[in-house]
């Protein structure tokens, strides 16, 4: 798919860093052996659009015979987005769900009122030495969908729209962007890039949305004469025109964003709802373990353990 070529990529020192509204340094948090770093919520910002969640996994590296084991546990009121460079986990969930993910896919899926699901590598996967390192979202659902029906799509690369331009490839994870819509199904506008930058290509992010954001995973960028490296999420104010520019080389980047949503969530564990009383009722659920007989059941392959609620 080509670049439209009404999109003009100007020049980064065309904007000043004060087009930057908020620079965001994720916190790093070791999950026995496997580091997460968690851009979203931060302190001064909880949502870029409808994304409220935002956790770069690894890069990590398992020896033979290990691998990640998130157990059952569930969420309520929100869609979780599952993206890899590297590596490949087995998804299970409520639904019947047993889907293995790869790098350049994307796992999609809508809690509503309720669903469970586990991410596990898989046996093919611990006979080796593996590496995994990617990105899990969340995004917050509109208050008219927070009790929806749960759905899970799955979206192999090649359904992925891409779009290039000299310097850029950009792959549609979800939403629309530049004329593209990815095929996810969507509650409310949004968009989600993953763009690689030849050394010293410029980009310019959509000017069609109101909340935008990128966060670096490779390489650095340039914004108005200041360089910023991987790891960090910048969140910029809204109507302003606004390209950066790779490093010597290169870089690698997740561009985020869409509409606001009406008003802030609130978040417990993995809840996320505009109802502190459906966060409260979903941890009693959970607490109950009352598996098929109330909101939330375990997946059906995998049901041996699941994640107690946290007892604050």
């Amino acid at each position: 798919m080509s670049w439209n070529p009404a999109l003009d990529p100007g020049c980064p020192d065309e904007i000043g860093v004060d087009a930057i509204e908020t620079l965001i340094i994720p916190r790093a948090r070791d999950l026995g052996g496997f580091e997460v770093r968690r851009a979203l919520p931060a302190p001064r910002r909880q949502m870029v659009g409808p994304f409220i969640f935002f956790d770069q996994m690894g890069p990590a590296e398992f020896l033979t015979n290990q691998g990640i084991d998130v157990r059952p546990h569930p969420h309520i009121g929100l869609g979780t987005v599952t993206y890899l460079y590297q590596g490949h986990f087995q998804h299970r969930d409520s639904l019947g769900t047993n889907q293995v993910i790869r790098p350049g896919a994307v796992n999609w899926m809508v809690a509503g009122r309720g669903v469970t699901h586990s991410e596990r590598s898989t046996a093919e996967s611990r006979k080796a030495p593996q590496e995994l390192f990617g990105i899990q979202t969340w995004m917050a659902l509109p208050e008219e969908d927070e009790d929806r029906a749960p759905l899970f799509e799955h979206h192999g690369q090649g359904a992925l729209p891409m779009i290039e331009a000299e310097g850029i490839e950009a792959r549609l994870i979800l939403g629309t962007a530049y004329g593209e819509t990815a095929p996810a199904t969507m509650f409310s506008e949004t968009f989600y890039l993953d763009v690689t930058l030849a050394p010293d290509a410029r980009f310019p992010l959509p000017d069609d949305h109101e909340d935008r954001g990128l966060y670096i995973t490779h390489g650095e960028v340039g914004i108005a004469g200041e360089t910023f490296e991987a790891g960090r999420m910048m969140v910029f104010r809204p109507g302003d025109k606004i390209t950066v520019q790779a490093g010597p080389q290169g870089a690698r980047l997740l561009a985020l964003g869409g509409a606001t949503l009406n008003g802030p969530r609130h978040v417990w564990w993995n809840f996320v709802s505009s109802s502190k009383d459906k966060i409260e009722a979903a941890k009693e659920e959970w607490r109950a373990a009352n598996w098929g007989k109330g909101v939330f059941e375990l997946p059906e392959d995998d049901k041996a353990e699941f994640i107690p609620l946290p007892e604050k």
